[in-house]
């Protein structure tokens, strides 16, 4: 349970309103302890396993959300800034080693590095973080790094397609989606040696992906461009050694996504 402030207690009464407003919890960690963490809009709030509540235990300064929040085994849990960042300013990884009670700065990318953080993926075959930025040039980067952040190093970087979000670790490398406006739509694989494959062609951005059993998911978005024309949200399905075919399709509906969000759907991490 969560008590939001008065004026979010009305708006998320209806679907419209929670839309236009950014309304609800946006991502969710489960801890190893059975404590959660989650994002809603402008915080982080977190729920101890001897509390039904989930409480505000950090304010964001800088936009209104990270994208995801990931859960190390050992404890830890992270999430990265994700705002407009124009200037391109510093932009943070917040960690906390309590259940998410108190955050601090894990690591800090420099100014003009990147300019944002997309997502922080827990690798348990090779317990490392895969850690996921953009937007353009050589932000545009998949970075390898220690579950401690004692240790970051770069793995992708400085094209589109190295734009991702949506990341799945398998026993063999890594399946990711690219996340671009500005190019078609790829599924691809990464073996655990460093080889980069092209399993499929998806048919707009994609920002969700997950992993049950031995089948591996991927959901596009609809977000409009002169390359991604596709109104359809659309899951794919698949596996890391290819046999990709998309399996779900809803059509957007008529909303203006500048205020009512773009079509999407969510999977879980």
């Amino acid at each position: 349970m969560f008590r939001p402030a008065w004026h979010r207690r009305l708006s998320v009464r209806n679907r419209l309103t929670a839309r236009l407003f950014r309304d609800g919890f946006h991502a969710l960690a489960i801890l190893s302890s059975g404590a959660q963490v989650a994002a809603i809009p402008g915080a982080i709030t977190a729920r101890t396993t001897n509390d039904n509540e989930f409480r505000i235990t950090h304010t964001l300064t800088r936009g209104t959300r990270p994208l995801h929040i990931t859960a190390v085994p050992g404890g830890a849990v992270y999430w990265g800034e994700y705002f407009d960042n124009a200037a391109r300013d510093e932009v943070h990884i917040y960690g906390s080693s309590d259940g998410g009670s108190t955050w601090s700065v894990a690591y800090t990318f420099p100014k003009g590095a990147i300019r944002h953080v997309h997502n922080i993926v827990h690798d348990r075959w090779e317990n490392c973080l895969w850690v996921l930025t953009g937007d353009y040039g050589d932000e545009c980067r998949i970075l390898r790094a220690a579950c401690d952040f004692s240790r970051v190093e770069t793995v992708l970087q400085g094209n589109q397609q190295a734009r991702a979000v949506a990341l799945v670790p398998t026993p063999e490398g890594l399946c990711f989606s690219s996340d671009t406006p500005l190019e078609s739509n790829f599924i691809y694989f990464l073996d655990r040696k460093g080889m980069l494959s092209r399993l499929a062609p998806i048919r707009s951005s994609s920002i969700y992906g997950c992993r049950v059993g031995e089948r591996i998911f991927f959901s596009t978005m609809v977000e409009p461009s002169q390359v991604n024309r596709d109104r359809t949200v659309r899951i794919y399905c698949g596996a890391s050694e290819g046999d990709w075919r998309p399996l779900l399709a809803w059509k957007k509906d008529r909303w203006p996504m500048g205020l009512f969000q773009y079509g999407n759907a969510l999977l879980p991490d």
